[in-house]
């Protein structure tokens, strides 16, 4: 993967945000900085995508627009679906746009 290898601080964040099982006692481990990180690996995969079937965006604003949609798409699911209502969704919005802000910069 471009961006984020799999051996990656996002890589390792998103694994261990999918190994969340519900329970009270894995709730306190979760922080905005855990979900922003699994959103960023999973937005970085989803740009990769969309770059193979579209072409790369003309622009590094276009370029982190389109990764802000896909981080906030993917944080907004897991707050629904995971019942993460009581952690700052926006702050952890946030924390993966600028994660993934400073990994595109290097394309453009």
């Amino acid at each position: 993967m471009g961006w984020f290898d799999n051996d990656s601080d996002q890589a390792q964040a998103y694994d261990q945000f999918q190994s969340y099982n519900g329970s009270e006692e894995h709730k306190a481990k979760l922080s905005h900085e855990l979900i922003a990180g699994a959103a960023s690996f999973e937005a970085a995969k989803a740009y990769e995508e969309h770059v193979a079937r579209n072409g790369q965006p003309e622009s590094h604003a276009k370029a982190k627009e389109i990764l802000a949609g896909f981080a906030g798409a993917f944080i907004d699911r897991e707050f629904e679906t995971k019942g993460l209502d009581f952690i700052d969704r926006e702050e952890a919005k946030r924390h993966a746009e600028r994660q993934l802000s400073d990994a595109s910069y290097q394309d453009y």
